[in-house]
């Protein structure tokens, strides 16, 4: 699901190195294009504006030397939020028991589209999902786009994370 493209290869050891992990590297937009980078600290704690200006100017300068964008574009370094996308199989298993959108570009038992709780990762990578009563194995390969839902226990959870890190 996260794509392992050009330009990921490009600025993800950079951000990585300065104590981030990406999250999601994407480019939105047709007339004037938005190259958007969300990340979030690898010790987990809370992202603040300082940490995403300093990771928007240490690419903005590798960008700037390599072009790898034909047109013009804005560059945009955020946090992946509380609602936040899932791109990768860790992801699923660091948010067990939280409720998540999924969808899915093959057909699993009859349906592309699953909003549910996350069980689980499995060791082979698919996601199990509690929908309706009924539990679904999803393989993450065949995850399109995926997300954590608003809920109030995620709420919650942030604002007690907040909280411990003031």
């Amino acid at each position: 699901m996260q794509e392992k493209h050009a330009l990921y290869d490009m600025l993800a050891p950079t951000i990585e190195a300065m104590g981030f992990e990406v999250v999601r590297i994407l480019m939105t937009g047709a007339q004037r294009p938005t190259l958007q980078i969300m990340i979030e600290r690898q010790d987990r704690k809370n992202l603040v504006v300082d940490d995403c200006a300093a990771v928007s100017r240490a690419i903005s300068a590798i960008l700037d030397e390599k072009d790898p964008i034909d047109s013009e574009y804005s560059l945009e370094v955020s946090s992946p939020g509380i609602d936040r996308p899932l791109t990768k199989p860790e992801h699923f298993s660091r948010f067990a028991g939280y409720e998540a959108k999924v969808e899915t570009s093959d057909t699993v038992d009859g349906r592309k589209r699953f909003k549910g709780k996350i069980i689980s990762l499995e060791p082979n990578n698919n996601i199990k999902i509690m929908m309706d009563d009924k539990e679904y194995s999803i393989p993450f390969e065949s995850v399109s786009k995926a997300k954590l839902v608003l809920t109030d226990e995620l709420w919650n959870e942030y604002v007690a994370n907040a909280q411990e890190s003031e």
